[in-house]
C-alpha cells in the first residue's frame, strides 16, 4: 500500500501523519510525491503507521516512497 493510502485508510491528513510521526507535513507531501526522504523519516512515518493501525509496517512495505542516498 502506498503512503497516501496508509494515511486515508487512518482517516488522517498530511499535518496529523507528520505531527504523529514527528516531521514536517512538506516531507509527508513530498513523500507522497515521490520526491527522495532520507530512510530514517521513513522510519519514523512507519512507526507513527504501525502504531495507529496495531501491526508492524516497516518502510520497505509501504509502496512508493524513494530515498536519499
Amino acid at each position: 500500500m502506498t503512503l497516501e493510502g496508509y494515511r486515508v485508510k487512518l482517516g488522517w491528513s498530511k499535518a496529523q501523519l507528520a505531527r504523529e510521526a514527528g516531521v514536517r507535513a512538506a516531507t509527508v507531501s513530498d513523500a507522497e510525491k515521490g520526491k527522495k526522504i532520507y530512510k530514517a523519516t521513513a522510519g519514523k512515518i512507519a512507526n507513527a503507521l504501525s502504531a495507529a493501525l496495531g501491526q508492524e509496517i516497516t518502510y520497505e512495505q509501504i509502496e512508493g516512497l524513494a530515498f536519499a542516498d
